[in-house]
Parts: structure tokens; sequence; C-alpha cells
């Protein structure tokens, strides 16, 4: 059964600033931000409270939550790797936080250097200090359609940490297509298997378009019955561990993918486009949004009209 209206989840601030090498200017971060909010998003990742020595493109996380615009109805996320990561973004006045736990040993030991079942252990604990602030935690389930390192991620193996941080009271489930290796039957199969094993747990869907399946993994997810997607204002993202891999699903293209469907998201696509093109032009290439760079069909059936009259 698929949902009557969509939640998108803006994570470009988050996943897809981390992995420029340039530093983006806090004031644009927050700019970004802002319109986001204006747009009418409803979940914006905004930063993430790593180690500035690892990921000095967050070293000004606690300065962006500071001083965006908060909209009244926005929920305005930050990433953690860990307890330390969660308390700091925690006082910084995040209205959630974020865990991801990779489904594959390597990638996760990789990643912030544990064990799957260590980082279990973790989430356990993060989820008891958001309880506390009275804020929720979300978990990614990174890597759940396939690894860089040990390449397809076995169903039961997701499934496993699914049923174990479920336990620990947080608010939603993402399914991450980390490197964008994921296909529209894997992710009907996994969203199916994830429902029928916890089937009152929010559920979302975090999707790379690195082969150009995004999109198709997305209406494939909401056939399925997921109603809250990820999206990267013009695709900015990536993997810093694959090669070729490329951004999350563009926020324009999943608005512009619903919106022509009849099924409403609430996002103004201009203003996403608006931010979007700032970012490009501080970044100085195309990003890859196909509606950034062609625009709707009613504005490409506008074009033709107005080429046939003049």
């Amino acid at each position: 059964m698929t949902a009557q209206s969509v939640t998108i989840v803006e994570v470009g601030p988050r996943d897809g600033f981390q992995m420029e090498k340039a530093f983006i200017p806090t004031d644009l971060k927050v700019r970004v931000v802002d319109l986001l909010s204006e747009a009418g998003l409803r979940s914006i990742e905004a930063t993430s409270f790593v180690s500035p020595k690892v990921v000095p493109q967050m070293s000004d996380a606690a300065e962006v939550m500071s001083r965006i615009t908060r909209r009244a109805g926005t929920i305005y996320k930050a990433l953690v790797p860990n307890l330390r990561g969660a308390q700091a973004a925690l006082d910084s006045g995040a209205d959630a936080v974020e865990l991801v736990i990779v489904a594959s040993e390597s990638f996760n030991r990789r990643n912030v250097g544990l064990s799957v079942d260590e980082s279990i252990v973790a989430c356990e604990e993060i989820a008891a200090a958001a309880q506390g602030a009275e804020r929720p935690l979300e978990v990614v389930i990174g890597c759940s359609f396939g690894c860089p390192i040990e390449g397809l991620v076995p169903e039961e193996q997701v499934e496993r940490v699914a049923q174990a941080v479920s336990a620990f009271g947080i608010s939603r489930l993402s399914l991450a297509d980390s490197i964008g290796s994921g296909n529209p039957a894997q992710v009907t199969r996994l969203v199916s298997r994830i429902r029928a094993t916890l089937p009152t747990m929010p559920l979302s869907l975090h999707l790379h378009n690195t082969r150009g399946l995004g999109l198709a993994n997305v209406l494939a997810g909401f056939q399925a019955g997921v109603d809250t997607f990820d999206a990267g204002l013009g695709g900015l993202g990536g993997c810093p561990v694959f090669p070729g891999a490329t951004g999350n699903v563009a926020t324009e293209d999943i608005v512009n993918l619903f919106e022509e469907m009849g099924i409403p998201t609430g996002v103004d696509l201009e203003k996403v486009r608006e931010a979007s093109r700032l970012v490009q032009q501080f970044l100085g290439r195309p990003l890859p949004s196909y509606i950034l760079r062609v625009g709707t069909a009613r504005e490409l059936f506008a074009r033709a009209e107005l080429a046939r009259v003049s």
C-alpha cells in the first residue's frame, strides 16, 4: 500500500557538504539551511558533530546550529558518531540526533573503529542521552544494500541490526544505500522484510544515485509503503571509500518526481533550486540534479511553446 503524501528529509548540508574538499563558508552553510527551511522541508540534517580532525568541513557545526533561523514545524537534525558527539549536538540545540551503524563489519570498523555489536552498545548509550534530553534518536543502517569492501550485505544482517536498535526507543530507522549499489527489487525485498519484522517502526530510505537507479529505488520504496526519503540539494554527496560513487538522490529530482505524480511533498521547488545554485556557484561546477539543469516538464513545455510561436 502506498502513502498519500511523502516527507523529504534534506541531508545535503551534512552528507553533501562533508564530501567537499574546499571549506564551505559558515555564512553560506547557514544561508543554504535557511533557504531549505523556507522551501518547506520539514526535516533538515543541518550538520555533523564529528571530530574536526577527521572531517574539517564540519568544524563549524555548533556555529551553524546557533545561527540558522529555526522555522516552526521543522526538525533540525545533527549526525553524531558517538556519545561525545551526541552530547555536543544536544547541547547545540539539535532537535534530533542521528547515528549511523554500518551493516558490514569491515566498513563499520573503518568508519568509526568499532565492530557492529560495539556500535549497537554505543547506540544504547546515545539513546539514553537523547531520551534524557527529551530529543529523538534516529538510526541509519549504512550499506544496507551493499558494501564497497564486502560486497552484497546479507539481508539477515540488516534485519539483526534493525531489531537490536529498535529496542532502544529510537524514533525512526533508515535503510541506506550508501554507495548506490541497490536496485528496485532489492529495495522492495528489504523494505518488506523490515516491515514484517518491525511493523510499527517508522521507516525511511537514504538512497544514492551512483548507477542512475536512485529515483527508481525511491519509487520502489514508495510502492512498498515508505513515505520518508532522504535527499541532497543538487545531488551533492558521495562515498569516501568507493571511487566513482555519486551523491544522494537530488532533492529537486525527488520533489519533482512526486509532485508530477500528484503526490504532495509540501516543498517549494524553486527555493531548493535557489539554494542549489548558491552552492553550485561557490563550488564552480555543475551539480548533477536533472531538474536543476533541465527543469520541470512544465518548464520544458513552456520553452517548446515559446519556440513554436517565435
